[in-house]
């Protein structure tokens, strides 16, 4: 059986039209790319939205970012069906260090590994043989310059259209539909492709079957470092940066072999970064407001028309074309009103920092690195189990915006989902919509505050310091200090630095809240002690007016979370400590609390059976705190014990609670003795 020649024309045509390969544009294969892959419905700030898992991929991936993502999808989707974005730039615009380029280059990572599977790859062609015409010199073989489609090639190999039609359909079987199809995304071949063919054509005597013997079909390179595909543009200085780096020039090195002064082909388009993604590829703009004017007006034409001109030659182009800008680049071009065409034909979309304090633990992961880190002298560094939290509830809290209907802890934890007493996520929803008014985007929500580069920044100080390198451990509590130095060397506007630096001293408060709750577990030796108080106190208060319960206050209830049958006393002593702790003075107001936790129970069990209330910080002090007093006679007691170790019971107990630390709870002893120390002191008490 005689072997098939893959490369042909032919052979490529017919592959398309039985969806072995496909001629999609860019939009589309973009958009198809996100949407074949799983999507979910979530609650975000109290709004329903969409998360597209193709973002969710691999060790290091997007992290939050819904309303972009959503913003992009349909943007995406919109060009894909022929919408009024395929003549759009989109651009990102938002404060440094808040994750657009890092989303863009995922963006383009993914789209790689796309393109790379069977049945999504991209083609082109190229033409040999042309030594022989006599007018190109030693250029044996020419490659389509803007990675053309071999589609585009065979819609465009009669001057006219009906004529082309009917061979589409003679030679490669094309239904009136299929052509109809392929025709709705019709361009015309690039200045030199359409040159070339023609003096092919010409030496061939205008027989298309001998010219499509020296056209050979080849795949269109995938490699990042060729800037095919996906192409990134950074914005240089005034002095360096000129048209040619995105459009090409013209070759000396062709002039040399190519005798025809008119053949397109002298000009070099693969020098420019447009070129090299033309075939249905990304260009990635970098700080496009960065560059001078005159590039700007190169990107106008191109983004407008999707084509790239150069005395009078034009090459269609197809490619979505993202850019990013920060927000003070963004507003000086926006200042010049001449410049009103460029932002007519880009979509902008305002990039805010993370606001979920939960999102932020990956982020931080991202910025501590998942490498082993070292001290100076090469010892391995340990980290403080409570790091994580403290620094991004730190940065976190900087994030969000002051306001008079929430208190910044109730911003965060209904940002993240959870539950602030009598708050409703309402409330931050009714928030954010008003911030969104603003015309200002730096005071919209989440678009103020610390980003990554300075988490990175907070967590090189620590790392340098001399404290971490002796002690051999990323203690929690100095990056507190981290953070304070880089907003105060960073940070240039005095009302912010202010701000952020309230916003690190509630950051302590809630550490110093999770430091209490570590020290109980420890104290009981039980890494879930607290926990198991908290939902004792939940089950009690459920169960307290059961008709089943006996004199001897025991109650049996089927455990939700495990499906076993419990028995519980029900300790009303224990109930009402803790809701005295919560100042809950009256019986009503006592009821009134216990019918939220009731209603909270029943909300959450069905959904999320292992919900334990350890986000209701209230709550969790308030039985912290009783049972601290109950077990040892109060706090203050159990800090003068570990305080004062001149007797053998008090060391017993330091010990003790040491060994749980290092053994239960992912101390070190740096950390851990640290850590009681810090606990013995009475600072940052909110």
């Amino acid at each position: 059986m005689p072997r098939v020649n893959t490369q042909t024309l032919q052979y490529h045509a017919k592959a398309v039209k039985s969806g072995k390969r496909r001629y999609e544009n860019a939009f589309q294969a973009v958009a198809r790319m996100i949407l074949e892959q799983e999507i979910e419905k979530v609650v975000v700030n109290g709004k329903s939205t969409y998360d597209f898992k193709l973002f969710r991929q691999g060790a290091k991936h997007v992290v939050g970012m819904y309303d972009e993502i959503n913003s992009f999808v349909s943007f995406v989707k919109d060009a894909a069906e022929g919408g009024s974005s395929k003549e759009m730039a989109y651009v990102l615009v938002g404060e440094p260090g808040n994750g657009k380029t890092f989303f863009v280059e995922y963006l383009c990572a993914q789209y790689r590994k796309f393109l790379a599977q069977d049945g999504n790859r991209k083609y082109t062609f190229r033409f040999n043989g042309l030594d022989k015409l006599g007018s190109y010199g030693k250029i044996a073989t020419i490659e389509s310059q803007s990675y053309e489609d071999p589609m585009v090639l065979a819609m465009n190999l009669f001057d006219n259209p009906d004529e082309n039609k009917a061979y589409l359909s003679k030679a490669y079987g094309f239904t009136a539909k299929g052509i109809d199809e392929l025709y709705e995304n019709y361009r015309p071949l690039g200045a030199c492709s359409s040159y070339i063919l023609n003096d092919l054509k010409e030496a061939k005597g205008g027989k298309i079957e001998e010219v499509l013997k020296q056209i050979e079909i080849v795949p269109v390179p995938l490699t990042e470092s060729l800037g095919t595909v996906t192409g990134k543009y950074a914005a240089k200085d005034k002095i360096t940066s000129s048209a040619v780096d995105l459009l090409g020039e013209e070759s000396i090195q062709r002039l040399l072999h190519i005798s025809d002064t008119n053949n397109p082909y002298r000009f070099d388009l693969r020098r420019g970064a447009l070129a090299r993604v033309a075939g249905g590829g990304v260009h990635f703009s970098d700080e496009i407001y960065k560059n001078k004017k005159d590039l700007v007006q190169v990107y106008l034409g191109v983004i407008q028309n999707r084509v790239i001109e150069m005395d009078g030659y034009r090459w269609p182009i197809d490619s979505l074309i993202i850019a990013t800008s920060n927000n003070a680049e963004f507003n000086r071009f926006l200042a010049e009103k001449e410049e009103a065409p460029i932002i007519d034909r880009c979509r902008i979309c305002y990039v805010s920092h993370n606001t979920d304090y939960k999102m932020q633990v990956q982020l931080t992961g991202y910025a501590i690195g998942s490498e082993t880190k070292t001290t100076l002298t090469k010892e391995n560094l340990h980290r403080d189990p409570n790091l994580n939290y403290a620094a991004s509830t730190g940065v976190v809290l900087t994030r969000l915006p002051r306001s008079e209907k929430l208190t910044p802890v109730e911003t965060m934890k209904l940002a993240a989902g959870e539950i602030a007493g009598e708050k409703s996520l309402k409330a931050l929803a009714e928030v954010i919509d008003t911030l969104q008014q603003d015309p200002d985007i730096t005071k919209r929500f989440g678009q103020k505050g610390l980003g990554q580069r300075n988490l990175g920044r907070a967590i090189q100080l620590m790392v340098e310091s001399s404290e971490t390198n002796e002690g051999r451990c990323m203690f929690a509590y100095d990056v507190f200090r981290a953070l304070e130095r880089i907003i105060l060397d960073y940070v240039s506007d005095t009302n912010d630095r202010a701000k952020f630096m309230d916003d690190l001293k509630i950051a302590r408060g809630l550490y110093r809240e999770r430091i209490m709750t570590e020290m109980f577990n420890a104290y009981m030796d039980e890494p879930q002690a607290i926990r198991k108080d908290v939902m004792n106190y939940v089950n009690m208060i459920i169960g307290i007016d059961a008709e089943n319960l006996g004199a001897d206050k025991m109650w049996k209830y089927k455990d939700p979370q495990t499906g076993k049958l419990k028995a519980l006393k029900i300790d009303e002593r224990f109930v009402r400590s803790v809701e005295e702790r919560l100042g809950l003075k009256t019986d009503e107001q006592r009821e009134s609390f216990r019918t939220s936790i009731r209603k909270i129970y029943g909300q959450k069990i069905s959904v999320e059976p292992g919900y334990d209330f350890m986000d209701n910080l209230e709550l969790v002090k308030a039985v912290t705190d009783v049972r601290l007093k109950s077990d040892i006679a109060g706090a203050g007691s159990l800090i003068g014990a570990l305080a004062n170790r001149t007797n053998e019971e008090n060391q017993k107990l330091y010990d003790r609670m040491i060994e749980t630390m290092l053994g239960k709870l992912g101390y070190c002893r740096t950390c851990a003795q640290k850590t009681i120390e810090y606990f013995c002191t009475q600072e940052d008490e909110m």
